[in-house]
């Protein structure tokens, strides 16, 4: 049964993490040992020391689907966000920040335990990122965390890949689509990692098969979940899965399936500065779109113009005003 009007159009569910960006000498990434242009995963000890030994840089909101979620605010769109933070300073820097560009975000900081998750990114005088993520804090995330009321009161929920890997995340993810089904809302899924993909297949496809009406993924991610050789072999198994699949192709643009219709959309052009963040902000664009009842073409025309804008620049969020780009497609 469809409640009345929702609250939000799209409401994220995901990893909160704070990106502290700095630049560094090339001797900075040899003295600790990292793979310059890497990214590694590390523990407490080795967070706390990297970030008192790095040098003023800038702290900010991140994590793929609350970076979803600020673009999607940017472009006008009604949103909130689910995830853990602790309470100190990363985490009040998360909260101001994802809350400043118009974010809902009530999910308590944790008074005790793991403090908040952060990547730490190491900018070279040639360009290269170098990251050192750690998760802290943002892997607690399961049911209890869930605002039922928030989810049920939202057009889309949007849940984030990156967080699969708990047990607890998977059964907070599988709630949040009952209660958004129960709602008469629908529920949509970034696979986010070939890597987590492949760790957990499984239950991956049993969760798009069973509780994901809108799927995105790039070609790599795709093929990874139903293990074919081809994107057109898994774009047609994604097809029979979910209503509506978003599939990104890089430099190829993107292809929107549902039911028989196929939409082809066109990459707009961008000089390639920075890929990161390029599908969370595409996924931005395209819930944007879709919950304020655009056409399929429309809805893929702007998610490419902000994945554009991502790419064109250092950084996962636009620095562009985008207020105005969703009354244009």
């Amino acid at each position: 049964m469809v409640s009345a009007a929702p609250r939000f159009d799209i409401l994220g569910i995901g990893n909160a993490i704070v990106d502290v960006v700095a630049a560094v000498p090339d001797s900075f990434v040899s003295k600790h040992d990292m793979r310059k242009g890497g990214m590694a995963l590390i523990d407490t000890a080795t967070a706390d020391m990297l970030y008192a030994d790095m040098p003023a840089g800038t702290e900010s909101s991140g994590g793929s689907a609350a970076n979803t979620c600020a673009v999607a605010a940017m472009l006008g769109a009604r949103v909130a966000y689910l995830g853990q933070v602790a309470d100190d300073q990363l985490g009040q820097v998360f909260r101001h920040d994802i809350a400043a560009v118009g974010v809902h975000f009530p999910t308590p900081s944790l008074t005790e335990g793991d403090p908040t998750a952060r990547c730490l990114i190491m900018v070279t005088p040639d360009g290269q990122r170098t990251m050192n993520t750690y998760l802290g804090a943002c892997v607690t995330f399961g049911e209890a965390q869930l605002d039922e009321v928030a989810i049920a009161d939202a057009s889309v929920t949007y849940l984030e890949g990156y967080l699969f890997d708990p047990p607890e995340a998977q059964a907070a993810f599988r709630r949040a689509a009952t209660v958004a089904h129960e709602a008469g809302r629908l529920v949509s899924l970034s696979l986010s990692d070939a890597f987590c993909v492949g760790r957990h297949r499984a239950a991956f496809r049993d969760l798009v098969a069973g509780h994901i009406d809108i799927l995105f993924a790039n070609e790599t991610e795709i093929t990874a979940l139903y293990e074919t050789n081809t994107w057109e072999e898994a774009a047609e198994l994604a097809r029979g899965d979910v209503a509506l699949a978003a599939l990104t192709r890089g430099a190829d643009g993107s292809t929107v399936l549902r039911g028989a219709e196929t939409v082809v959309i066109a990459p707009e052009p961008a000089e390639v500065i920075d890929t990161t963040g390029a599908g969370d902000a595409y996924a931005a664009g395209f819930l944007a779109a879709y919950t304020a009842g655009k056409s399929l073409a429309q809805c893929g025309k702007l998610a490419s113009v902000c994945a554009a804008e991502v790419i064109g620049q250092y950084g996962a969020r636009p620095r562009a005003d985008l207020s105005k780009a969703l009354a244009k497609v």
